[in-house]
């Protein structure tokens, strides 16, 4: 819980129009009736404590930075921090964001006559600015307007927005007649909703996700708009070796059959998608990402793969980036890994600028009958991003009674078996799909050394990589599941979700000294 001295000085430093934009914001969060008769902003901190929505300050931060309040933003800065963090999706929703935007930039006239034009749609009250009571009195006296359609009550725009939700003229996925009246107000305004409009109708729906039901869908999902990009790779690893032992082909055909053969020099390419720094409103940058890449492009440089790393990419970049890495020929390729490190909510990541990328539009031009040369091949995506915004407790295990142990062991295969075809994965062969949490809960980042999942998936890969024998991925990422289990975040846990569909064994060795030198 945050501490309540610094609330008391954020409370400070609100005035009565802050706190009421606040309590907008928090309508998705909280229930409308325990926001009402708010009057100060510590009246708000308790009913937000209610939600559990400020047991650290990431939602906090949130609403500060919509009303741009650095000056309060910096108190949150002393807050005594620990240095762990999660890539949660934002709490707060972007249709209430984009609202708060067009209130924040309406200027009085231009509010006046947002009232004028929805007048005969409010209700019939008393009219708050006398502007627009003039003008109604004289269309009513005219005729053109009837005289009970007058609004009162409503002094401001985040005031007409309620209302209009109220009517059912607005809502999340219908800003039609909010975006008509603005036509004849402001362009800007118009921009503001438009762009929220446009996302609205190409992202995800929120209740769907990869992790339940989405790459495995039978319906193929409609490829959204791409736009050119001028990211750049900012690295290129070089052509490395591999001795793995036992070598492919040393073992017999049937042994072969079992596992995917890595061959190829360079073994394939490894792109990694590093989002750190968020131009938005809402997602704060990832402090620490920079390590994860750093260890990523260190580990699949010794794994034999070419490294091509892409910083800082807006949602349309990173489709754009995608749409071209699926173009390439991957002929000579013996596998394909892709690291996404970003912010993320259930079934997507997002880019810098807070566009939604679906997690399906990552893995998706990648199938066989997209990429062709890709068919039969190892297709990873190791995804560092939180997955919702609910937290994972700890819990004992409860020993079994012995004289039932066995009975018991059998009935839990047959319903795991039975929750894993219930369970979507990418529904063409060949993919692993690595999440650093199960859906609907947060991932963990260290600020300093890198996220928790990330960190230990490079220790484990690396590990694998130099024993001997082969260890297969799936192993390697059952460790994993264990080591991370094991920890405490902010006294939290996390657990990280392997997903696949791989026909095979993957056996990734590292560069052998000698066999380098030869």
């Amino acid at each position: 819980m945050m501490d309540r001295l610094l609330l008391s000085r954020i409370d400070e430093g609100l005035d009565s129009s802050d706190v009421a934009a606040l309590c907008f914001l928090c309508c998705d969060n909280v229930n409308r009736k325990r926001l009402e008769g708010i009057k100060d902003a510590k009246s708000l901190f308790l009913r937000l404590e209610e939600k559990g929505l400020l047991e650290n300050s990431a939602f906090l931060s949130q609403l500060l930075r919509t009303l741009r309040r650095t000056d309060l933003l910096d108190l949150l800065g002393t807050d005594g921090r620990q240095p762990e963090e999660t890539d949660s999706c934002p709490i707060l929703s972007n249709y209430r964001v984009m609202l708060y935007r067009i209130y924040d930039n309406m200027t009085q006239e231009n509010f006046d006559n947002l009232k004028f034009l929805l007048s005969d749609k409010l209700p019939r009250r008393q009219l708050e600015s006398s502007n627009v009571r003039t003008r109604l009195t004289h269309l009513s006296t005219s005729g053109r307007i009837h005289p009970a359609n007058v609004i009162c009550g409503l002094t401001t725009a985040l005031d007409v927005f309620v209302e209009m939700e109220k009517l059912g003229l607005m809502s999340k996925t219908n800003v039609d007649e909010l975006l008509e009246v603005l036509q004849d107000l402001d362009r800007e305004l118009v921009l503001t909703v438009q762009k929220y409009k446009d996302a609205i109708q190409q992202c995800v729906p929120p209740h769907v996700s990869m992790d339940n039901q989405q790459v495995n869908n039978d319906a193929r999902p409609q490829r959204p708009v791409l736009l050119i990009s001028e990211t750049q790779p900012s690295f290129t690893g070089g052509s490395v070796y591999s001795d793995a032992q036992p070598s492919l082909q040393s073992l017999s055909l049937s042994d072969q059959a079992e596992y995917y053969p890595m061959v190829h020099e360079p073994r394939g390419l490894c792109v990694i998608v590093n989002n750190e720094k968020f131009i938005g409103y809402e997602l704060a940058n990832r402090k620490g990402s920079q390590e994860d890449e750093k260890a990523l492009r260190a580990l699949f440089t010794r794994l034999g793969f070419t490294v091509d790393v892409h910083n800082d990419l807006t949602g349309k970049q990173m489709l754009q980036a995608i749409e071209n890495i699926s173009r390439r020929d991957f002929l000579n390729d013996d596998a394909l890994v892709i690291c996404v490190l970003s912010h993320g909510q259930m079934g997507c990541v997002f880019g810098t600028d807070e566009e939604k990328v679906a997690l399906r539009d990552l893995t998706f031009p990648f199938t066989g009958d997209r990429a062709p040369t890709l068919a039969g091949k190892p297709k990873l995506f190791f995804i560092q991003a939180c997955q919702g915004s609910g937290y994972q407790m700890g819990a004992l295990p409860f020993p079994p009674n012995p004289k039932q142990e066995e009975a018991e062991r059998q009935t839990r295969l047959e319903e795991d078996a039975g929750l894993v075809r219930g369970e979507t994965v990418p529904s063409h062969a060949d993919f692993l799909l690595g999440m650093a949490t199960v859906q609907e809960c947060k991932s963990f980042r260290h600020t300093t050394t890198g996220s928790i999942y990330i960190q230990e998936l490079c220790r484990q890969l690396t590990a694998s990589a130099e024993r001997e024998e082969p260890d297969d991925i799936l192993s390697v990422l059952t460790r994993v599941n264990r080591e991370v289990s094991r920890g405490d975040y902010l006294n939290r846990k996390q657990m990280p979700e392997p997903k696949y569909t791989l026909t095979k064994k993957l056996v990734l060795k590292c560069v052998s000294a000698d066999r380098k030198r030869h």
